[in-house]
């Protein structure tokens, strides 16, 4: 079972990664978009804030549900 435990982990810590890469992805091209076009810097501005957001949200959903699939296998394995 530690190896379920084992692969859950890294499923959960890949999606983390994953999520926190395209999160910096979008924020620095909306920083040079911002650069270059000062007319909209305050929409871009709120659409960095609300990808961001929703990042972090998925992000916390993954370890939640990462941590709850570690429970489960930890009382099914006892």
């Amino acid at each position: 079972m530690s190896s379920d435990i084992h692969r859950l982990f890294t499923t959960a810590a890949l999606a983390v990664t994953a999520a926190l890469t395209l999160a910096s992805c979008g924020l620095a091209g909306t920083a040079a978009s911002t650069a270059a076009n000062g007319a909209s810097e305050v929409q871009q501005a709120e659409q960095a804030k609300a990808t961001e957001d929703r990042v972090k949200q998925q992000v916390q959903d993954a370890m939640r549900a990462s941590a709850q699939q570690r429970e489960q296998a930890e009382q099914s394995a006892q």
